[in-house]
């Protein structure tokens, strides 16, 4: 498949309190689209629309799940319908989600420029024991029609290597890992950004939310682990461009010309026991592009 590079706003915001998040949500997009005209995708962090910040520590849980809805809501029509009014692709953080049989999840979601939920991806991490979501089971990875696959991530899911790892192996050219850090802990995520990036040669775009709730400092990394833009505390968008051909270059030739992580064995070679995982890397399976396990 031909793909093309694609125009990416990661959207640092403070989170959008009160019973009416959408409002101020859709005068963002608005004014973001409108001074940045060439965006193909603009992402917020997480719980951008689901905030219980306002409140006394011990409420928010019960909060949290009160905001949460239903993938079929009408709360999530109008944000597919936000997408649509400005034709881009929009990551609008995550939402609390209330499944079919009353689980509570911490959601991604991603829309097209039709206004479809094109994916839905449910926190495999949870913040324990500070969050009250029940964990997601699956990996999930976005296609586009033109501008190659991006993998879905949520804040803590960038601890756990096998994350990345995995969606990088299902195939994305970007990651986009939606955050919101409030703890002390940023300086360390900025590490694994970047290194997440390195070891599966994948743009990591992390998106923090802004003081005064978040610490900030999202930042945007290319395929080689190289620091494309990074922001400061406050609100703030950083324009990056994601280009799936750079990413296969950079796993033909080496990053730095040198490391081909993707091309390490041989198909003959002998698989290598994963005891903790109950099974092996397979030389025959190691190569990205994979969407099943």
């Amino acid at each position: 498949m031909d793909t093309s590079e694609m125009a990416v706003g990661l959207a640092q915001r403070a989170p959008l309190p009160g019973p009416d998040p959408l409002s101020g949500f859709r005068r963002d997009v608005a004014a973001t689209s409108a001074k940045f005209p060439e965006l193909g995708m603009i992402i917020y962090p997480e719980l951008h629309l689901h905030s219980a910040d306002d409140l006394p520590i011990d409420d928010r849980p019960a909060a949290l799940r009160e905001k949460a809805e239903r993938l079929d809501s009408e709360f999530v029509a109008e944000i597919g319908r936000i997408a649509a009014e400005h034709n881009i692709w929009l990551c609008p953080g995550s939402i609390g989600e209330i499944a079919d049989d009353g689980s509570f999840f911490n959601t991604q979601l991603l829309f097209s420029p039709a206004g479809e939920l094109a994916s839905t991806y449910r926190k495999m991490f949870p913040w324990r024991p500070f969050e009250p979501h029940r964990p997601g089971t699956d990996f999930v990875v976005a296609q586009t029609p033109d501008h190659g696959a991006f993998g879905l991530s949520i804040c803590y899911d960038a601890w756990f290597p096998e994350h990345s790892r995995h969606l990088s192996w299902m195939g994305a050219d970007a990651i986009l890992n939606i955050v919101k850090t409030t703890s002390q802990d940023r300086e360390q995520e900025l590490v694994l950004a970047r290194a997440n990036a390195i070891v599966n040669q994948v743009y990591v775009l992390s998106v923090n939310c802004a003081e005064p709730i978040g610490r900030g400092r999202s930042i945007a990394v290319d395929p080689e682990g190289l620091v494309l833009g990074e922001a400061g505390l406050g609100e703030d968008t950083i324009i990056v461009r994601v280009d799936p051909q750079r990413v296969a270059r950079v796993r033909e030739v080496g990053t730095a010309g040198t490391n081909r992580v993707w091309s390490q064995f041989n198909r003959d070679d002998d698989p290598i026991p994963l005891p903790l995982y109950g099974g092996c890397l397979d030389p025959s399976r190691w190569s990205p592009g994979h969407d099943t396990p």
